[in-house]
């Protein structure tokens, strides 16, 4: 990366599905023009009105493999077989570049790999539901999950929540609108530090 790309900051959100990290961001990314959002490559196909460029970087598996053996990744991690998610350093350096602030939308172990990559110029954010309970609403409330993927959505969760503490922050997404106040705050923090 360049030297500039050394003094670049970034933020990570990862959260359980349903905690409200999408939902967080975007309001985050709304407010701050000083931030820019990463785009993802992975290697499955598009779904619905996708965009490539905007939701993802798509890739064969094939090209996918070729990029990890370039070391083009700053992270990576085949979720299943032949189904790849990964953070281009290229993607970073030019958001760097353009003096953003870069802001990643992550699962959780990609989240912690960030962090272990960026160090002290991430912060890393973990949305946390409220409960368990209250993350089986909201993903029931839904209306897009079938009650096998609700089940599999839970046990991962519960999975998930063990890796909050490796995070900077721990969130907890119970009022949205003081979830979005509090976000603002300890990213403006962060950035002013």
């Amino acid at each position: 990366m360049s030297s500039n790309a050394l003094t670049g900051k970034c933020i990570i959100f990862s959260a359980p599905s349903g905690a409200g990290k999408t939902t967080i961001v975007r309001h985050l990314l709304g407010q701050r023009n000083d931030l820019a959002f990463s785009v993802s490559a992975t290697s499955r196909a598009p779904r619905g009105q996708e965009k490539e460029g905007i939701d993802y970087y798509y890739l064969t598996p094939d090209a996918f493999r070729d990029r990890i053996t370039a070391n083009d990744f700053v992270e990576w991690e085949e979720v299943y077989t032949d189904q790849y998610y990964g953070t281009l350093r290229a993607e970073v350096e030019r958001l760097w570049n353009d003096g953003k602030t870069v802001v990643f939308d992550v699962d959780v172990e990609g989240g912690v790999n960030l962090k272990k990559a960026f160090g002290e110029r991430a912060l890393a954010v973990f949305v946390m539901p409220p409960s368990l309970e209250a993350l089986e609403v909201r993903l029931r409330a839904r209306g897009t999950e079938s009650e096998d993927n609700v089940v599999r959505r839970m046990a991962k969760a519960e999975r998930e929540l063990a890796y909050a503490p490796r995070f900077d922050v721990q969130l907890i997404n119970d009022q949205l609108d003081a979830a979005k106040a509090a976000v603002e705050r300890v990213v403006a923090e962060f950035l002013e530090g």
